[in-house]
């Protein structure tokens, strides 16, 4: 450990800052609180706990010639407590502040909980206001301590349900005027004021707490110790939230758990009950965690397993109905309304039907044949359970149907499971040097799809927060998991020239459990080597690409709908269209589309398709068609080709219907 030393003897205020990672917040934070110690004689000690994105270098160049601060450099992350306890011993203040470094004062904070204190002597802690950076309160900055029935309410969600109910929301007391000062139980240790008497009573913070539960300890100990804890609403600060951890690797939300724990094992450890519960929350938080990841295809096995016993239940009446077998007998109902249907879903599983984002329709087609065929097979083994073929043969007719029919509601009505379609890949790109700039730059100019450059990754923590030609660098190697999943990432691009392929390798493992995919771009930078594709960053290099407009099923599938849809518009529609523009000369968007309907009959023309051209370097991009992304996307003019080359590449039938419905609502809404 190193300090710069700075002798201040009489301060009345000392400000100690545990510094980790967040360089550009502690530059604000500095700046506001310059502002608002003008009138106090205050010292700051900033305790850094080995930040690795440049933070000891910006101080010392930038704020250490202006004096009154002190810095204190750890040679390694001691924790929250143990630094701010560094902090502490060094203090020399009357009044002592604990402040993070993701946040900014208001100018009359100091001098009104300086105040406060002066008029209420027997307080030793107290906390003030504090906002999110949207402007909305944090409600952690006036808290209770988590007795069994508080620590109950706070992990199974109660208090959040009923934030009003001063039975449920004892935790971060909602029911409780936020713009009253009053006594509370504890308050954020993201500003914690404290007298010196309360320090030299109690001592500083608890080093056992890493992160977290050290603000909860230490109001404890004070009010053991005789003095009060207060919330004061007469100032109040913003706080970042979270931007140490962000940039960190740490699982905060276990963290909290955990401290929440030793909390209570050290002040109420008779209290098995309490234990238990947050025992329990750390494993639930897990379990929901892993559910919520594949929520869609829980969703799917549950509504195929009811409607599949849905469907069993009406093939067995319409069947009763017809002939003389009396349904099944009572004894062996268990077994088939469970057997058939895990058999189906099994089936199902294994042809791929259940994705964590996709709900597939086609591909239920396949397993309800094959299912179909399995369960005839099982009743050959199984006699005492093989009613009847007919009903088998009527269950799978009307599966279908029925097992399609959710699915197709919830891609085309509430837009879930479908990821095709053409949508911003939101990317990073992992390095910073000028291949990665050149990547970067190769990919916001291509004409083949849609990139959302979401920014550079660092290989040090210190590149964070640069902008380098426009792209900023939005984290490093170490938090790549985190930056991943907070930014929704779905690719991120290696450049070979800057990383080894071991350490590549080594990311990868280490996000395996994420939704990702990973490239590696060429050291020649014309091409993205990726598990699912081979991408070219250069559009003369498409000449040996098919997209899904190729494909001999959507070719077919594609000619079916045109046709069908076609012939039913021609005889319901058309009719009246014709007859109407005949009579009055003044044509719409609407109307051209509909009198251009006999056009699909030549096989020259689709409802949906690229503007004027089918081939661009001798890739097939589909029959012209009637609309299509360029009239939904491009109204105006301009170049389409990039639009027509993506509807290409992602063409299926459920992106037609969603291309015919935005065309038809925005003829009608007179839009064009």
């Amino acid at each position: 450990m190193t300090n710069n030393q700075l002798q201040i003897t009489n301060a009345e205020l000392s400000i100690i800052i545990v510094n980790y990672n967040v360089k550009e917040f502690l530059q604000n934070l500095i700046y506001s609180i310059q502002k608002a110690a003008c009138n106090i004689i205050t010292e700051i000690i900033i305790v850094d706990n080995h930040s690795e994105d440049g933070s000891v270098d910006f101080i010392r160049e930038k704020f250490l010639p202006l004096g009154g601060i002190k810095l204190i450099v750890n040679k390694q992350n001691l924790g929250f407590s143990k630094a701010n306890n560094i902090g502490l011993s060094e203090a020399k203040g009357e009044y002592l502040l604990l402040l993070n470094p993701d946040a900014v004062v208001s100018e009359d904070t100091f001098q009104k909980m300086i105040d406060f204190f002066k008029s209420n002597p027997g307080v030793g802690l107290a906390g003030c206001k504090i906002l999110n950076p949207n402007g909305t309160f944090e409600p952690a900055c006036r808290r209770s301590f988590p007795g069994p029935w508080t620590a109950f309410c706070k992990v199974t969600g109660l208090s959040s349900l009923f934030p009003k109910s001063r039975l449920f929301a004892r935790y971060n007391l909602t029911y409780l005027n936020e713009n009253e000062t009053y006594e509370v139980d504890a308050v954020s240790g993201s500003f914690m004021m404290l007298t010196r008497e309360a320090y030299e009573k109690v001592g500083g913070l608890d080093e056992e707490f890493f992160m977290y539960g050290e603000d909860l300890d230490l109001c404890y100990r004070i009010q053991n110790a005789g003095l009060k804890v207060f919330y004061v609403h007469s100032t109040q600060i913003i706080h970042y939230k979270g931007e140490s951890t962000r940039r960190s690797s740490l699982d905060e939300t276990k963290y909290f758990y955990n401290a929440m724990h030793l909390f209570v094992k050290k002040h109420l450890s008779s209290s098995f009950l309490v234990e238990l519960i947050l025992r329990s929350a750390i494993w639930f938080r897990n379990i929901f965690a892993f559910i919520g990841r594949r929520r869609l295809i829980f969703i799917g096995i549950l509504l195929d397993f009811i409607i599949f016993n849905l469907t069993l239940f009406s093939a067995a009446a319409i069947y009763r109905d017809f002939s003389r077998w009396l349904g099944f007998t009572k004894p062996d109902l268990f077994v088939i309304y469970t057997i058939p249907a895990f058999l189906q879903i099994i089936v199902s599983a294994l042809l791929g039907i259940y994705k964590k984002n996709k709900i597939s329709v086609l591909k239920n087609f396949s397993s309800i044949t094959v299912g179909f065929f399995v369960l005839s097979s099982f009743t050959f083994f199984f006699k005492q359970y093989a009613y009847s073929r007919a009903v088998v043969i009527i269950t799978y007719f009307i599966l279908l149907f029925s097992l399609s029919l959710w699915r197709i509601i919830l891609k085309l009505f509430f837009k879930i499971g479908s990821t095709d379609g053409i949508s911003a890949k939101r990317t990073l790109i992992l390095g910073t040097n000028t291949a990665a700039i050149q990547i970067a730059d190769k990919l916001n100019s291509r004409s083949t799809d849609y990139h959302n450059i979401t920014g550079l990754i660092g290989l040090s923590q210190a590149d964070v927060g640069k902008v380098i030609n426009g792209f900023q660098v939005v984290g490093s190697i170490h938090n790549l998991k985190k930056v991943i999943k907070e930014r929704k990432v779905s690719e991120v691009i290696f450049s070979t020239e800057e990383l080894p392929y071991n350490k590549m390798m080594s990311i990868v493992a280490e996000c395996q459990d994420i939704d990702v995919e990973f490239k590696i771009i060429g050291n020649s930078l014309d091409f993205l080597v990726g598990k699912t594709s081979v991408s070219f960053l250069d559009d003369l290099s498409l000449f040996d690409i098919q997209y899904n407009i190729s494909n001999p099923l959507h070719k077919l599938i594609k000619s079916v709908f045109d046709y069908t849809i076609a012939f039913l518009v021609l005889f319901f529609i058309y009719p009246f269209i014709y007859f109407a523009s005949l009579l009055k000369k003044k044509k719409s968007d609407f109307k051209n589309f509909i009198l251009s309907v006999p056009h699909i009959f030549s096989g020259k023309v689709s409802f949906v398709g690229p503007k004027n051209q089918s081939n661009i370097n001798n890739l097939y991009l589909g029959k012209k068609g009637l609309t299509g992304y360029w009239y939904i996307e491009n109204s105006n003019g301009g170049n389409t080709e990039k639009l027509d080359i993506l509807y290409a590449k992602n063409q299926n039938i459920w992106l037609d219907l969603e291309i015919l419905a935005k065309t038809l609502n925005k003829m009608w809404s007179g839009r064009v």
